[in-house]
């Protein structure tokens, strides 16, 4: 079963940022600060959010690659993989 998200008001961020980052930043989980009531911004550690962007780059390549395949442009699988396994060696880094 998924956590209760973590919601505070930025009065809360402004009063006790050390303490939130290092939560944030230990426990992996997002807080969601709220500005006048309202949703304003996430907090996530920077793993998560790297973590994030490398799953976005691989989703963008998936639709590029299906939007080629629909044009009917091809290429050679062995050549393919070869590219997928240094995409994903440079993003391990």
């Amino acid at each position: 079963m998924p956590s209760t998200p973590k919601i505070i008001p930025i009065s809360n961020l402004r009063e006790n940022a050390s303490d939130i980052v290092k939560d944030v930043s230990t426990t992996r989980q997002p807080v969601f600060i709220t500005r006048r009531g309202r949703a304003a911004v996430v907090m996530v550690s920077m793993e998560t959010y790297e973590e994030t962007q490398r799953e976005l780059d691989i989703l963008r390549l998936l639709a590029k690659g299906e939007k080629e395949i629909e044009a009917g442009v091809g290429y050679d699988l062995d050549e393919v993989l070869r590219e997928a396994e240094r995409f994903l060696e440079v993003t391990k880094r």
